[in-house]
Formats: structure tokens, sequence, C-alpha cells
């Protein structure tokens, strides 16, 4: 498996973490590869194979492009021979906003958009072989769109002080932060995300106790715990396996044999 990522021009950065690039030889992958949940939403071109989802104990299979939203558990994603993924990180309460579409709690979403017509352009560019040229194709596409919308401040301030504190900041201070009550925050954020904010802070931190134990399976999850502002190891490994569906402890000893 090849990947690569890139960062967003910085007129996109309110919106848009960054754009990555994988190449998968399923030959290699015959049972497929799983997506752990994470604090973003995700809009995924493919290339070269078809791709399914097990989804809801079904396999669905997929455009190009679809959205993974929020998820809540992990997915499995499968294909035959070589595909081709370019991958646009979105922050959730920007990407509906972004792409004109009603927020959604959908993991996973196929949907009718102009967006579509990009694929052809793109599919020629990363068989040949030109993936930065591929990725200019894209970022122009969203700096036409973003400069066509107007981004909401407070939702921008609320998710960049949840972000900089890790998931781990009250609602009340996300507010201050984004200079708006709680009421009309929460308020604003459902509307654009299809989420709460409490939603997406467990992601939030979800994700950063998924990436220290990748990064260092021995991390201490107590003071690990302490750390992102769990109660204790206790309320960090039921978090950790609602999302994951394993304990940090499996998927640390998971993560010794990658």
């Amino acid at each position: 498996m090849q990947h690569q990522e890139f960062e967003p021009p910085k007129e996109l950065k309110d919106a848009i973490q960054g754009f990555w690039y994988t190449s998968i030889d399923f030959e290699k992958l015959p049972s497929g590869f799983e997506v752990l949940p994470d604090g973003y939403a995700e809009i995924i071109f493919h290339f070269g194979s078809d791709c399914s989802i097990s989804y809801h104990g079904t396999m669905l299979p997929l455009p190009s492009p679809f959205l993974i939203g929020l998820l809540e558990q992990p997915v499995h994603f499968h294909g035959k021979g070589h595909l081709q993924i370019i991958g646009i990180k979105c922050f959730p309460w920007a990407v509906f906003d972004m792409l004109g579409l009603p927020a959604s709690k959908e993991s996973v979403r196929t949907f009718e958009h102009p967006i579509a017509q990009l694929h052809s352009t793109l599919d020629h560019l990363v068989l040949a072989g030109k993936i930065r040229e591929a990725l200019t194709e894209v970022k122009q596409y969203f700096l036409n769109v973003h400069s066509k919308i107007n981004t909401d401040s407070m939702l921008i301030k609320a998710g960049m002080a949840m972000r900089e504190a890790t998931g781990t900041i009250p609602v009340g201070q996300i507010a201050a932060a984004a200079h708006s009550t709680i009421r009309t925050l929460e308020r604003n954020f459902k509307r654009s995300s299809g989420h709460t904010i409490k939603d997406v802070s467990a992601l939030i931190r979800f994700e950063q106790v998924r990436n220290q134990l990748f990064l260092k399976p021995d991390t201490n999850l107590a003071g690990l715990a302490y750390e992102l502002g769990y109660t204790d190891q206790s309320h960090l490994s039921k978090e950790f396996k609602r999302f994951s569906g394993i304990t940090p402890a499996a998927f640390a000893r998971k993560a010794k044999k990658a």
C-alpha cells in the first residue's frame, strides 16, 4: 500500500484538513481493509477497480465519489485488483455547507452532485500516474466552491477550539471561543454537521487515543486517560471499545504486529 498526504491551500484550511492519495493492491489484501472512526468527514474518489463496503450486514457498491461521514464503528472496504483513491478530509461542521447538501448522520453516503463531473478528469490523470496533477485539479475545484459560500465563523472558531483541545474542552468553553451562547452554537453545529458537539468531541478524543496506541503501543493507558480528560482508564477503555469494537489493549497488540 502506498499512501501520501498533502496540505490544503491556506484558503481552504477552515473547511479541509488535507488531501490524500492511496494505492492498494487487493491481491495482497484479500480480506479488504478496515477504516476506524475519527473526527473527519471524507469525500472519496476511486479509480481502476470497483469498490464496495460491508455496511449493515450487506455489501454496498460505491460510486466515485462518495462521502464517509462520522463513523461510529469500523467499516470494511473491499475491491479487486489495483485500486487508487484520492480523499478530501473535511471538517464535519463544514463539509455539507461546502457541498450545498443537507446535513446527515449517515456513515456512508452516496449522492448526486456536480462534483461527480470531476471524476473523468481525475481518472485520466491518476491512471496515467499524474497524481500531483490530479490533486491540483481537486484543490482548484474546492477553491472555486469555497469562494462561493459564506463560511460560518462561529462554527469555524468552535471547531478549531475542539480540535486544538483534542476533544477535551467543555461545551461552555467552546461556545465562549466561538463568541456564542451554548444553545445557539449547539443548534447551528447540529444543523451544519448532523451531529452534536458532544458526538464530535468524543470522536476527536478517540482519534487521539487510536493514533497514540498505533504509534506507541506500550503507552500507559492510565496516563493517557488523564492526559485526554477521561474520568479514568475504565472510561477510556469503554469509549475506545464503543468506536473500535475492541479494547485498547487488544488494539495495541494488533499495532505491534503491524
